[in-house]
């Protein structure tokens, strides 16, 4: 058997934490900031979520973790 790959447009958008949770950046975040609220942009700083249960396996397989 052949060793698992991992996809490499996944790989440098997500990272797998040590608890194994799954963690991606929010999109549209790099540049267009001065035209928003000093509040959204302050909601906007903690650009690191979680992926959402329902997308979770299909992510790890990518990732080429065993889920």
């Amino acid at each position: 058997m052949s060793k698992m790959k991992p996809r490499k447009a996944a790989a440098k958008r997500m990272t797998l934490t040590g608890t194994g949770k799954v963690k991606r950046r929010k999109c549209g975040l790099t540049h267009l900031q001065t035209k928003r609220s000093s509040r959204t942009q302050q909601r906007n700083n903690d650009a690191a979520v979680g992926v959402a249960d329902s997308d979770y396996k299909a992510v790890t397989r990518m990732l080429a973790r065993k889920s």
